[in-house]
């Protein structure tokens, strides 16, 4: 029978592509492998999932999707929320699946990730091993699998105490502020879904990290030598980053290759990029404070541009109705607006960019420190705040924002931060270590580097794997 990896992402295409360029990357190694991507579509999901899974068809055969019936869904408790409830109604036909593949194939691996974990159950008890591909960083491994011990240990919710330290086993010492928000609250369904998924990937097969070790060497060997599982054995992890895309955008073009011809006229390291990710939406008074703070930095930049939901969002033509008045003509020979969305790793590459103002998601922080490039950290959501802690404190790669109690910055910190990011001797210090960061990277992924080790042994324990 055929060897099989099945890989299962939760709902959305940003869950999606990681899980597809993992099984594109497997199969890079071991072309022999079938792969088979289990969808679980939401009825949001978008047009640009159906045309990105033709597409991955289309050049990548080896690659066969597979649709699960759709499922009745009720209206959600709420983001995170929303995907494990939806995965979780999921789980008979996920099960029927299973149980249909494994009569004309041998699955030697069942990769999914963080928010399905129900489906743990399913395939433990198909005994099909099951791995877990955890998109961020080591050090959010850390914390999540040092969760159990954080529950047992500090019995009231966080919220109560936001000053509280928390000390994980491998990462700085951080306060419950920095937290992602659905840990904060014990009572909340929510906190129980992500609790109940760090003890499931404590007991899976092994766990994939998209980070690579000269990276994150303390959070890597606590996790490996058992100290953030303390009550258990831990499983194998396999460290087989920098993985992150660089494909275009289907429909590209337009705004992608115009910013890319612009920076192609400004000086070297002159250029700060600003952009926020997909669901990194501002309000139209946040907007101006940006637009203020880069006006006054006297900086050159990039800005991607992206309006609060229920906002329309503006061609760069008609910008200036929520911009400050006169902003795109007072700044046109040094700024340049993109609507939405650009090629992030192409412009990170670009030699006229000298810093990036990010949100903080993992792949924006794996693309800048591959590019070399020192950042702003500016955390809006998820594990944002915790992977700030990360680049400023054991990394020291970036400079924080300061944030009020709702989350605002000012033009003034804007213009500080970007001011000390670009023209300080504190911001060239960040550049020469990021620069040495990207060195790692580029060595992680030579023949012989930790890469391409780490893939071996992720096969190989596939291969070793009893038949399904």
């Amino acid at each position: 029978m055929m060897d099989t990896i099945v890989l299962y992402p939760s709902s959305g295409i940003s869950h999606l592509v990681p899980m597809v360029e993992l099984g594109q990357l497997l199969l890079t190694h071991n072309p022999s492998f079938s792969i088979t991507v289990l969808i679980a579509s939401l009825p949001s999901d978008t047009a640009s999932t159906a045309s990105y899974i033709a597409a991955v068809a289309a050049t990548t055969p080896s690659i066969n999707f597979h649709h699960l019936p759709t499922v009745s869904f009720p209206k959600p408790s709420g983001f995170p929320a929303l995907f494990f409830e939806f995965m979780t109604l999921n789980d008979n036909n996920l099960r029927q699946t299973l149980e249909s593949m494994s009569q004309t194939s041998s699955i030697k691996a069942f990769i999914i990730d963080f928010f399905c974990n129900t489906s743990y159950e399913i395939s433990a008890n198909l005994n099909i091993p099951t791995y877990y591909f955890y998109t961020s960083g080591a050090n959010g491994l850390a914390l999540f699998l040092y969760l159990s011990t954080i529950d047992r240990n500090i019995t009231k919710s966080l919220k109560d105490d936001l000053n509280i330290h928390i000390h994980v086993p491998g990462t700085p010492s951080f306060v419950a502020s920095d937290m992602p928000l659905a840990l904060l609250d014990r009572s909340t369904k929510v906190y129980q879904y992500f609790l109940d998924t760090a003890n499931q990937m404590a007991k899976s097969s092994g766990i994939i990290i998209n980070t690579f070790k000269l990276l994150e060497p303390r959070a890597i060997k606590a996790i490996s030598e058992g100290f953030c599982v303390p009550d258990a054995l831990t499983p194998p992890i396999f460290c087989i980053g920098p993985l992150f895309s660089s494909t275009k955008r289907p429909g590209g073009g337009g705004d992608e290759d115009e910013c890319l011809s612009w920076l192609n006229t400004q000086p070297s390291r002159s250029v700060v990029f600003l952009s926020f990710g997909s669901m990194g939406l501002f309000s139209s008074e946040q907007l101006k404070e940006i637009a203020i703070g880069l006006e006054r930095s006297g900086v050159r930049f990039l800005w991607v541009v992206r309006m609060e939901e229920g906002k329309v969002e503006t061609p760069q033509a008609s910008l200036d109705s929520c911009l400050p008045k006169g902003f795109l003509e007072r700044t046109k020979d040094r700024g340049y607006l993109v609507n939405s969305w650009a090629p992030q790793v192409a412009v990170l590459s670009h030699d006229s960019v000298g810093g990036f103002v990010t949100h903080c998601g993992w792949n924006s922080i794996l693309e800048s420190i591959c590019a070399g490039v020192p950042m702003v950290a500016w955390p809006l959501y998820a594990e944002q705040k915790f992977n700030r802690v990360i680049l400023v404190e054991e990394f020291k790669v970036a400079l924080p924002v300061n944030q009020s109690e709702n989350e605002f910055v000012s033009a003034t910190e804007l213009e500080n931060r970007v001011t000390e990011l670009m023209n300080s001797e504190k911001g060239r210090a960040l550049r020469d270590r990021v620069t040495a960061m990207r060195e790692d990277a580029k060595a992680a992924t030579r023949e012989g580097g930790s890469y391409r080790v780490e893939l071996s042994k992720l096969v190989e324990s596939f291969k070793r794997a009893p038949l399904s």
